[in-house]
């Protein structure tokens, strides 16, 4: 591998119940007379409350869900973090250690209720929680849940302090004392800007910095706190897990209720579950044991119902179903719970292939293979206060839009809020869910793992209700780092960490995955050779092999148009090239002295060693660098050569996964996965992200559109001759008409057409349709030549089924003859919610890129080769706008315009 990257995505406040689809919302049905014999109460403490830095010069507000940076910011004391160089400028907040107090009512009588708890859903992170001056805990993980027991402490008025002390100096302090080895790295790149130790605190690991981002090490009360107050009992953790009896041939539901069980003597009582949708009720007589007491509810659906199934976008519907369980317990209360129950089943498939060394890597759905569509998430936000449902919504809609299937969750970052979760069952978006752990060795001393454990577990409980969650996975690229020894550990030392990894993925998280969720898979890490991986004592000698399990590959030194390049994988998880934001993103955070690509502001932003010029070199293989003498016309041109760039590279890398699928050569193939990095960006920068930070499409999120779809065809040349396949994830064969059209550079006109009928292009399958020596076509389009001619080409079949029109370049752009500066322009117009743009050209127009500056929306195509006259494109705004303002934004580039 070239250079080495690392990376690899969350969580964030929860909200209030909406009553959304798909969410599990409590309701505690107390009637009034029964409140005092044992039903519960429970108060938020989210809202306003005070805030102070160590030796009490700063005061202010802060609200809670928050953080320190965003109170800040909302106060007037800072500016926008993320302007310019404020990440650095703003170190000393996280340097220094802040309080969040706040006094509060107690809403009920205390002597009436056997016990007490102040819960945190987050904390973030090393904190002294104190009650009326009293400790009642202490925190030191960011993704667990923390409950105290103040039932001894709790007055009428009552005071509360979150002392929190700086992460980067606990991180610091625990590497210390940890003498009997080191645990690398110890300091990200120095490009990165960063904070030392990230692994040794259980927070964020990229808010000390990454490849992509800055250094935000944020401290806050991050997720809901609350006071419950209750009798006898307390529901904590409500999970629903679908199974398919094969031999019966019928579904059924694991329900699991965890308690926390005051009563000294067992709790009795009935629990009903009905889904009306599924003729199914069910009673059951339960009895919870004194302390944590569960419950496990095993419903068989009724065998005469017709079960819908849960299914991937593209694959079917995400139909899920209304569930009502009742629990009335002997103390004489009821709690009604309201949740959607799905049914899927989830298969990794790791099987001996014919033909080939190795085994498969692939996953079944229902019992079907799937095809894996997507690419990488990471935090959105350096501040997880400011991700909310909508921009949740907006990014997960996106890549739904784009004919993803599948996001992977990378590890590096946080277990995602709820909501997001919610969304992606709503959409059908399948998730890859890392454990956080990432680019790190880590250590194992007792109170570490007894912190993980907790997390881990908190975590599986929160979330395994999903559907969308389709595996587990311990970490990112830890197994490949100790394989290919990135942090230079002597050999004679290297049993050590292989004895860490071991104890910290497959004794511990490993454990409780199995104990907790027995029904989707586990893999310790990523890249991994899988179950040959396990076979060679969980860390194989080379976990990147293409015959096993997944891949991560990155290259920059070399022509990303070469599809020979890139590794004939059974999956890959992560692949992808740099690219900057739009100019209108970039502007926000930055001043007009900042608008050079060699400007401070420019090399401050890039976190990846030697990226602005790794993108120069890609550029100028195949396009001509700008030379424009006005500064923002220049940089603005970079900008646009860097997204095209992008755009065409991760569409070559992600074509040749595509046609992999079905072939074997060479003992390498069936490539049954392809997640690109990376989906979303955390903020205004140069980076491997297809969605800029606020949503923007970047002509490489268009570009995925169409190397997603679901029926496509792919070209590529192997040994002189062109080749093109059909790539279709549709579930039935299908006779489809092959069209393919030669362009000269210099003519709007056809030089020739080729149409060839019955094709059969098979059911999720790439099959090739189409070959031709490429000096043949030649000669049969008028004496083209490899530098005057382009070739396009499409699949239409019945019912207006029809492919994405593809692109194949017989030379690089720079070298093209006969290609003209084209007189581009567009009239708008609206349609009810919707505006059509009216494009005209006078010319062949390669990669015609419309922008409509920082008006949010999306255009349902972009960065295409235009190839007539006259192109409608319609634009979908995000938020209300005007004809008059959409033409005053526009700007239209084609790469003729590149001067």
């Amino acid at each position: 591998m070239a250079a080495r990257p690392r990376r690899g995505a969350a969580a964030g406040p929860s909200r209030p119940p909406r009553g959304r689809a798909g969410r599990l919302v409590l309701l505690l049905l107390l009637p009034p007379l029964l409140l005092a014999a044992g039903g519960a109460e429970v108060r938020s403490l989210r809202g306003s409350w005070r805030l102070r830095n160590g030796n009490g010069s700063v005061a202010l507000r802060g609200e809670v869900p928050g953080c320190v940076h965003t109170a800040l910011r909302r106060g007037g004391r800072i500016q926008d973090p993320y302007y310019r160089f404020n990440d650095v400028m703003y170190r000393w907040i996280s340097l220094d250690n802040w309080t969040y107090s706040r006094t509060f009512k107690t809403p009920f009588d205390v002597r009436k209720w056997q016990k007490v708890n102040l819960v945190f859903e987050g904390v973030d992170t090393v904190a002294q929680i104190l009650i009326n001056n009293i400790t009642v805990g202490r925190t030191d993980n960011m993704f667990s849940r923390y409950s105290f027991d103040i039932t001894s402490i709790i007055k009428e008025v009552n005071f509360v302090e979150v002392r929190f002390l700086s992460a980067i100096s606990y991180a610091a302090e625990q590497s210390r004392c940890h003498t009997t080895y080191s645990i690398p790295p110890a300091c990200p790149p120095p490009v990165q800007k960063g904070e030392c130790h990230a692994n040794f605190i259980r927070k964020e690991q990229c808010s000390f910095s990454w490849d992509w981002g800055p250094s935000f090490p944020t401290q806050g009360i991050w997720k809901d706190v609350r006071i419950e107050a209750y009798n006898h009992y307390h529901l904590i953790y409500f999970t629903l897990t679908p199974f398919f009896v094969k031999s019966a041939q019928q579904w059924s539901l694991e329900i699991e209720s965890i308690f926390d069980v005051v009563s000294s003597k067992p709790v009795s009582g009935l629990v009903t579950v009905s889904i009306p949708k599924l003729q199914t009720q069910q009673t059951y007589s339960v009895k919870l044991q004194p302390g944590e007491g569960s419950i496990v509810l095993l419903v068989n659906i009724n065998e005469n119902a017709t079960v819908e199934t849960w299914w991937p976008n593209g694959h079917g519907k995400q139909t899920g179903y209304n569930m009502t369980t009742v629990f009335i317990m002997e103390a004489g209360y009821k709690i009604e719970k309201f949740s959607k129950a799905y049914f899927r089943t989830v298969e990794l498939v790791q099987e001996p292939i014919s033909g080939s060394p190795g085994l498969s890597f692939y996953f079944r759905i229902n019992g079907r293979p799937i095809f894996i569509k997507g690419s990488n998430w990471i935090p959105a936000d350096s501040f997880q206060d400011r991700v909310t449902y909508d921009i949740l919504r907006l990014l997960l809609k996106s890549a739904a839009d784009a004919n993803m299937n599948a996001l992977r969750v990378w590890g590096g970052g946080v277990y995602e809020q709820d909501e997001f979760y919610d969304i992606c069952d709503e959409l059908g978006i399948m998730i890859w869910q890392d454990f956080m752990f990432a680019c790190a060795l880590y250590p194992t001393d007792q109170n570490y793992l007894e912190s993980i454990r907790a997390e881990v577990t908190h975590q599986i409980r929160r979330l395994k209700s999903h559907p969308s969650i389709i595996l587990w996975s311990g970490n990112n690229e830890n197994e490949a780092a100790i394989a290919s020894n990135w942090f230079s550990i002597p050999y004679a030392d290297r049993e050590v960490y292989v004895r860490d990894y071991v104890m910290l993925y497959v004794k511990n998280i490993r454990e409780i995955v199995l104990a907790e969720d027995k029904s989707r898979p586990f893999i310790a890490s990523s890249p991994t050779n899988g179950l040959e991986s396990v076979k060679e004592g969980w860390l194989s000698q080379n976990p990147y092999d293409t015959h096993y399990g997944d891949t991560h590959f990155y290259d920059y030194s070399n022509d990303c148009w070469d599809w020979t390049l890139y590794p004939k994988t059974r999956f890959a998880s992560e692949y992808g090239f740099q690219s900057w934001p739009s100019f209108s993103t970039l502007e926000k955070v930055s001043s007009a002295e900042d608008w050079s690509y060699t400007s401070n502001f420019s090399l401050h932003r890039q976190h990846h060693e030697n990226g602005n010029d790794e993108m120069i070199q890609q550029i100028e293989r195949h396009f001509k660098l700008p030379q424009s003498t006005n500064p923002i016309k220049k940089f603005k041109d970079m900008i646009y050569l860097t997204q095209v760039m992008q755009a065409q590279c991760v569409k070559t890398e992600t074509e040749f996964y595509r046609f992999s699928q079905s072939e074997i050569i060479k003992g390498e193939g069936h490539t049954m996965g392809a997640l690109y990095w990376q989906l979303n960006d955390i903020w205004q920068a140069p980076s491997w992200a297809s969605l800029e930070y606020g949503g923007k499409w970047k002509l490489l999120h268009y570009f995925a559109q169409n190397f997603f779809a679901p029926l496509l065809p792919v070209a590529y040349e192997d040994g002189g001759a062109l080749y093109i396949y059909g790539v279709s994830d549709l579930h039935t064969d299908r006779q489809l008409t092959l069209g393919v059209t030669v362009h000269t550079w210099s003519s709007l006109e056809p030089v020739c057409s080729l149409v060839k009928d019955d094709v059969t292009v098979k059911a999720q399958s790439a099959v090739s349709i189409y070959k031709e020596p490429i000096s043949d076509l030649l000669r049969r389009c008028r004496n083209c030549t490899r530098k005057s001619c382009v070739v396009t080409f499409y699949l239409v079949g019945e019912g207006g089924l029809r492919s994405p029109t593809n692109h194949h370049f017989l030379s690089s752009l720079k070298d093209a003859v006969g290609l003209e500066k084209t007189q581009l322009s567009a009239s708008v117009s609206q349609q009810d919610s919707i505006y059509i743009f009216d494009l005209q050209t006078t010319a062949i127009a390669p990669f015609v890129s419309l922008d409509v500056g920082s008006i949010k929306g999306r255009f349902n195509e972009n960065g295409f080769l235009m190839t007539k006259k006259r192109k409608l494109v319609v634009f979908y705004p995000w938020e209300p706008t005007t004809v008059e303002e959409l033409e005053k934004s526009l700007s239209l580039t084609s790469l003729m315009d590149v001067v």
